[in-house]
């Protein structure tokens, strides 16, 4: 019934190989926005809520947009999307280095970039994963993939942070323009050359799988837990640093940026651990509970970093914990989705559920910038972090993870 592609050319290693690659880049170059926030709001005298506005936007472009990228993915094949993304990527970065006006440095880094990210990231990815990773593998396969970004994210932090100190945050911008502009080349690698989308008399349409899948609880409650995903890790990739350098005096011998760039370093770090291991573990264990046991993990860990008195050890603790949790909720997500609907809609889908992780995202960013330009603390977002974190712990226990009976006419 899931008849998408014929002989794809691509085979396994070829997949995660540039796959990881591609994903490498796109999620590594944006998981160091977070540096360019204080540069960028001193140097045009903007408040931090108009860097967290921008950022909250790019995530919300991201998601809304994600749906119907994957499912031009599904439909023509993903070759195209990608090749578009690597040049919306370049342009996005161009025009938030040169960019002094509010609008257009939102229009570059919120809109170009987002909806860049749509072509670049996970669900793009695993729909190539899902026509060319037996269904034995395809979580693992997942994992893999979630590890590279993570991989990207501990590569490319002390790369930009490098690219500030030595060229100020207007050229860092530009050479990451040069630098994604990589992914052009790369979605040449992942073309799948006889890639035919089969739809046959009786098969199911994009408007039955859209239907099928709003209706489904489980696919419901995936929803609400994974917006709570998208809250907490980009309300810690944006504004742990600013929050870090209002710390400051925790820490003189060390300094706040040098604190900060090795947290986030070391999320990035102990992420490729995390993802990696959450695609074993979701061959093996239900997959609900372990996606649980995450959201329950963070909302501990940040408790924890909040109580205990600040120290540049307490923040590598706390960076390495979350780190080991921070994307680890993807290939079970994701898995999850295929395991129940199939693949040929894979991409769609995944778009789907993922525009209510960007929705999360868009809060944890925008609203750690409002609320700290009106309250002057983090700490409110803090909390609606950990509660959040036990609102999804609860909402992903009752997940049905067992394929779908459809009709033959379904």
């Amino acid at each position: 019934m899931h008849r998408t592609a014929a002989k794809s050319g691509l085979s396994m290693k070829q997949v995660l190989i540039f796959g990881g690659l591609m994903v490498t880049l796109s999620m590594g170059i944006r998981h160091g926005f977070g540096l360019f926030n204080l540069p960028i709001t001193s140097a045009n005298g903007w408040g931090r809520e108009t860097f967290a506005l921008t950022i909250a936007l790019q995530n919300l472009f991201w998601g809304a947009v994600q749906p119907i990228t994957g499912a031009l993915a599904d439909r023509y094949g993903a070759f195209k999307i990608m090749l578009a993304g690597g040049v919306l990527y370049a342009l996005g970065l161009a025009g938030m280095a040169i960019s002094t006006d509010v609008l257009d440095f939102t229009l570059a880094g919120g809109l170009l970039i987002g909806l860049a990210l749509t072509a670049t990231t996970y669900s793009v990815i695993y729909g190539i994963l899902g026509r060319n990773v037996a269904p034995d593998k395809r979580v693992w396969a997942m994992g893999i993939a979630a590890a590279a970004g993570s991989f990207g994210q501990f590569l490319m932090i002390p790369v930009e942070q490098g690219l500030l100190s030595a060229f100020g945050q207007q050229d860092a911008l530009l050479l990451l323009a040069i630098l994604a502009s990589l992914m052009i080349p790369t979605a040449f690698m992942l073309r799948e050359k006889d890639f035919v989308h089969h739809h046959n008399l009786g098969d199911q349409t994009i408007k039955q799988a859209l239907k099928e899948a709003m209706n489904n609880p489980s696919f419901q409650l995936l929803t609400l837990g994974y917006f709570v995903c998208g809250f907490q890790v980009v309300f810690i990739a944006v504004h742990l640093a600013p929050y870090l350098k209002d710390l400051s005096s925790s820490y003189p011998a060390v300094g706040a940026p040098v604190v900060a760039t090795t947290a986030l370093a070391l999320i990035g770090l102990f992420n490729i651990f995390g993802t990696y291991s959450s695609g074993i573990l979701g061959q093996r264990f239900p997959k609900r509970y372990l996606l649980s046991a995450i959201y329950l993990g963070r909302s501990i860990a940040i408790t924890a970093f909040l109580l205990i008195p600040p120290s540049p050890m307490s923040t590598y603790i706390f960076a390495a914990i979350m780190g080991f949790l921070w994307l680890s909720t993807i290939p079970l997500t994701n898995g999850i989705v295929a395991q129940i609907f199939g693949v040929k809609y894979l991409t769609m889908l995944s778009g789907l559920v993922f525009f209510s992780h960007q929705l999360g995202s868009f809060c944890g960013a925008f609203f750690g910038g409002y609320l700290f330009d009106r309250t002057g603390s983090y700490l409110i977002v803090w909390e609606i972090a950990i509660v959040l974190g036990v609102f999804a712990f609860l909402v992903n226990l009752p997940v049905k993870e067992r394929a779908i009976t459809r009709t033959v006419n379904a």
